[in-house]
């Protein structure tokens, strides 16, 4: 008999807030074709934008998804955990404003970053997580699958950090295998992740590096001093003397922004041209 009084108990409870939320906030389940009654925002990223602003960027034409993955892992004594989020949130702006008909999805912050127990390679140190390979694989592939359901007609994956490349490559090969009937098709783009060029496009320009073991060099400080200056502790290590990084002085602060702001322009601009190439073999 208790039970059954508590049982009632909550099911009265849980009746009482979803009508508490319908009136409150209106229909639990809004007409999917109603009209938006606010401007839109100006974003890409999908999960600034509310649901209404994401259906009617599709149907203005932006068929097109960038579903980026980064990492929450040590980067020396300078750098904040999430440096390949920070360095994304500008990337990505980049590239979907230059393409012009693309979202970002949430960027994808949890990769493989080592073995959990016994720790390896990033996971011995603290502020680090780390996924299996096979989670990370499942991860992406639902994400992606989420889009094909929504109705994007291209998915790119890129990824900013090396260990996240295999799996990017072959959950792509594997949607593009389970879906073979047209309606969305997976791209994976491993020339975001060229760094070989990116290091001979800054000697062209004097920037010379000496690795300090430090897991960190200047054009990812560049890029982040562009976007959040907190997450590179600028104004910490210039109190402290350590505004440099593998032999290159950061200041004067302005000319490493505008740097910044170039290196993410020549990053996007390359992988955009492979975008482009992709898309259009794939049609």
């Amino acid at each position: 008999m208790r039970k059954t009084f508590i049982l009632l108990g909550l099911s009265l409870a849980v009746g009482a807030a979803v009508g508490f939320q319908a009136a409150k906030f209106g229909p639990v389940n809004p007409d999917p074709d109603g009209v938006r009654p606010i401007d839109a925002v100006d974003s890409v990223f999908i999960e600034d934008m509310t649901w209404m602003e994401v259906r009617d960027a599709m149907k203005a034409g932006k068929d097109t998804v960038l579903v980026a993955t980064g990492g929450i892992e040590q980067n020396g004594p300078y750098l904040a955990a999430n440096k390949h989020q920070v360095v994304l949130r500008g990337t990505t702006d980049a590239i979907a404003r230059k393409l012009g008909n693309t979202l970002v999805a949430p960027l994808i912050g949890f990769v493989p970053e080592g073995d959990i127990d016994p720790p390896t390679s990033h996971m011995k140190y603290p502020s680090t997580v780390s996924l299996t390979e096979d989670t990370y694989r499942r991860l992406l592939t639902d994400v992606c699958s989420c889009y094909r359901t929504h109705g994007f007609k291209h998915v790119v994956l890129i990824g900013d950090s090396g260990g996240n490349q295999e799996g990017m490559k072959a959950v792509a090969a594997e949607l593009n295998a389970k879906w073979k009937d047209g309606k969305t098709k997976f791209h994976f783009i491993s020339e975001y992740y060229n760094y070989g060029n990116l290091s001979k496009w800054l000697e062209e320009r004097g920037i010379k590096q000496t690795d300090e073991g430090l897991h960190d060099d200047f054009a990812m400080e560049a890029m982040m001093l562009s976007i959040d200056p907190v997450s590179i502790r600028m104004k910490q290590r210039v109190a402290a003397g350590k505004f440099s990084i593998n032999g290159v002085n950061l200041a004067p602060i302005e000319k490493t922004v505008e740097l910044g702001k170039q290196i993410i322009d020549f990053r996007a601009e390359n992988t955009v041209k492979m975008i482009r190439k992709s898309i259009g073999e794939a049609k």
